[in-house]
Order: C-alpha cells, then sequence, then structure tokens
C-alpha cells in the first residue's frame, strides 16, 4: 500500500512559517537584553522581565487563538499573528526606553501566541493520518533548527555589526513568515460536518481540549526540567570554563536531533508512542545529569547531544499525542491548550530554578531537574502510558483478528 505524500507545499509553508517565527524568537531572547542594557541602560533586575511579559502575553493569548480558530478558521487566525508578529518586529527600530520595550514585548508576545498556535492546529490537519507522528517530528525538526539559528545569528550579528542589524532580520524573517502563510491553503474542518457535536464548546471548553489535558500536564513537567537547559546553560559554561564549547552545545543538540528524526517519527507510528516516549525521557534525564557532572567540554557536549535528542523528540510526540486525542475542528484547541501548559513549566521553571541556583548552585540545580525528567515517565505513565499501551493491544489483536 503506498503511503500519503507527505512533503506538500501546505506542509513545507506551514513549517516555514513555525521556522521564521521561532527563529525570531530564539534571536530575540538571547540579544533583547544585551539590548537593553547597552542602549536603555536597564538594571541586571529587570532584564527577566523582557522574557517573561513575553511569554505570559503568549499563554495569555494561545486559549483565545484555539477558540477564535473553530470561529473564525485556522488561516485567518494565523494571518493575524503573523500580521502582528511583522508590526511588532518593526517596531523594534525605534525603542529608546525600557517600558516602551517592555509594551513591545506584550504586542510581538500575542503574535507569537497566536501564530504558533495556529500552525501548530494546522500542521495536524495537512499532514496524512497514518502520518501523524512522523510528519509531527518533521514539523518540530523546524522548531528545533530554528533554537540553533536564531541565537548564532543574533549573537553573531551583535558581536561583529550592531542591535540594528539583529532587527533588520527579524523584519526579514517576519515578512518570510507572512509570505509563507500567504500561500499555504488550509484544510478547514467544520464541527457540523466533522463530528456529532452540534453545540459549539461552552465555558473553559471553548478555550481548553479536556482530552488533551493529561499529555498536556506531563509536557509541563518536561518543560519545566528543561527550562534549567535554555534559561542557564550558558551561564553554566561560562562558570565552568567551557566558554569555547558552549557555542557548539546546541549544534550537537541540533545533529543529534536530526540524525535521530527519520526513525523516530516512524516508530511512534509503527510501534505506539510508548516505544517513543520512555527513552526519550529517559535521554532528557541523563543528559541534565551529565550537565550537573561535566568536567571537560566532550561530556559537556554529550549532554547536549542527549538532552536534542530526548527533549525534541519528546516535544514533537507530546504534540503529536495532544492533536491525535482532539476532534478534527478542536486540533487548534488542543495545540493552545498543550502550549499552555507547555510555556507555563518553561516560565515556572525559569523562575523558581533561578531561585534554586542561587541556593544550591548550578550543578545542584542540574541533579534536582534530571530527578523532576525522571518524574515525568511517572506522570506520563499514569496520565497517559497506561492507556496508550491497551489501546495499542486491543489494535493489535483486532488487526490479527483475534
Amino acid at each position: 500500500m503506498q503511503k500519503s505524500k507527505l512533503w506538500t507545499k501546505d506542509f513545507l509553508a506551514v513549517s516555514l512559517t513555525s521556522f521564521f517565527v521561532f527563529v525570531i524568537f530564539y534571536m530575540l531572547t538571547v540579544t533583547l537584553p544585551l539590548f537593553a542594557m547597552d542602549e536603555l541602560h536597564a538594571s541586571k533586575q529587570s532584564l527577566g522581565l523582557i522574557v517573561t511579559i513575553f511569554l505570559v502575553s503568549g499563554i495569555v493569548f494561545r486559549p483565545l487563538a484555539g477558540k477564535w480558530m473553530t470561529t473564525l478558521g485556522q488561516k485567518k487566525v494565523l494571518l493575524i499573528g503573523v500580521f502582528i508578529f511583522l508590526i511588532g518586529s518593526i517596531l523594534y527600530m525605534n525603542i529608546h526606553s525600557l517600558s516602551a520595550l517592555l509594551l513591545l514585548r506584550v504586542l510581538h508576545g500575542i503574535g507569537f501566541g497566536m501564530s504558533t498556535t495556529a500552525t501548530g492546529a494546522i500542521v495536524a490537519n495537512v499532514i496524512p493520518e497514518q502520518r501523524k507522528g512522523e510528519g509531527m517530528g518533521y514539523y518540530a525538526t523546524f522548531m528545533n533548527l530554528a533554537m540553533v539559528v536564531g541565537p548564532f545569528v543574533g549573537l553573531t550579528l551583535t558581536n561583529t555589526l550592531s542591535h540594528t542589524a539583529v532587527f533588520t532580520v527579524a523584519v526579514v524573517s517576519s515578512v518570510l513568515a507572512v509570505l509563507c502563510s500567504l500561500v499555504l491553503r488550509v484544510p478547514e474542518v467544520q464541527a457540523s460536518s466533522a463530528t456529532n457535536e452540534i453545540q459549539p464548546a461552552k465555558g473553559l471548553a471553548a478555550f481548553f481540549e479536556y482530552r488533551s489535558l493529561p499529555i498536556s500536564v506531563a509536557g509541563l513537567v518536561v518543560a519545566f526540567s528543561y527550562a534549567s537547559v535554555i534559561s542557564f546553560v550558558s551561564i553554566y559554561a561560562k562558570e565552568m570554563g567551557f566558554t569555547q564549547a558552549s557555542s557548539f552545545f546546541f549544534v550537537v543538540y541540533a545533529v543529534c536531533l536530526l540524525a535521530s528524526r527519520p526513525f523516530t517519527g516512524k516508530w511512534f507510528d509503527q510501534y505506539g508512542e510508548n516505544s517513543v516516549v520512555y527513552p526519550s525521557i529517559l535521554s532528557l534525564a541523563i543528559g541534565i545529569f551529565l550537565l550537573s557532572q561535566a568536567t571537560t567540554s566532550w561530556v559537556f557536549l554529550l549532554a547536549g547531544a542527549l538532552i536534542g535528542l530526548g527533549f525534541g523528540t519528546i516535544t514533537s510526540s507530546f504534540q503529536s499525542i495532544a492533536v491525535k486525542k482532539a476532534s478534527p475542528h478542536r486540533r487548534g484547541v488542543a495545540t493552545a491548550t498543550f502550549f499552555v501548559f507547555f510555556d507555563s513549566g518553561m516560565g515556572l521553571g525559569s523562575f523558581l530554578l533561578g531561585i534554586l541556583s542561587t541556593a544550591a548552585g548550578y550543578k545542584g540545580m542540574y541533579v534536582f531537574c534530571s530527578i523532576i525528567a525522571l518524574l515525568a515517565i511517572a506522570v506520563y505513565l499514569v496520565l497517559h502510558g497506561r492507556k496508550s499501551e491497551k489501546q495499542r493491544i486491543i489494535s493489535q489483536n483486532e488487526s490479527l483478528g483475534k
């Protein structure tokens, strides 16, 4: 039986839209604190607000975007989101005070929350059902590549040219995201024709997909532990004398993730979620623990390889599970639900782990986060893993005619 085509124009368009948006997100995450200190003379205590306000803004608008997709349509919400994101990128060129920057971060966070929620829902409808795990894995790879490209380009431009060059690249990337969104054809799914749910969801159900909550909670725990990496690994590397190796940390991360992607997505579809999720969480936990024990650059980079292999695979797997749980017309709400919890775990982790690192040091913090990552295995098992295994056995027996 011939496989349904995965690499279509629409799949590439939505994946590239996500890539350009996330390139800007990661590029500005690492460069705006430098801009605030160099150009706006901001205090160190206020730098955390630049990221926090952005994430809070996105979190607030994710469930709203999920609800609007069921009424306005997925493409309209995506276009509104990327246009807001473009306007925000342009306005960075004319920022002269910290208060203005923080207000702009609110606007930019709205665009980010809307556009990334929409792309996550759209790609779930573009990918063929029988290749969902594989497709979501490749889609997540575009986001993972942005995690490498964004900081590299941003820091290189900041060190060699100027902050204006960074903002120029942000505008160009935003324009490319808009163009990719415009050529995208979205297979809209209406509730009346796709499901038996005639009445629109009311109350909290209009903003959150209850069937996606269990895997979203597991995602929050994973994101909490990973926040230690994205927020503090560069500072930790400097403290340990791995400054040169730190620039290659996310490169190794991306290489290992890309090398594994052709296999993990197919295993997800053929052998079930558990066959991929359990090894991935274990890989993340071991990688974070290795960070705490690293005394040489090669151990530090090995940790990056294991973390990339684990976390990159977990993200795509959990998102795929979240959208599979929902009805087709509710995939936007399911995507929003997952990322609200995921972003909350990341934001909460960054805040609380910063306090922990002050008391226990970065080594102690990473030991703690490796334990949290292992705890995610138990959380996943209880909330989803057991049910998934039972369903896999039932499906296997049915296919064998038992």
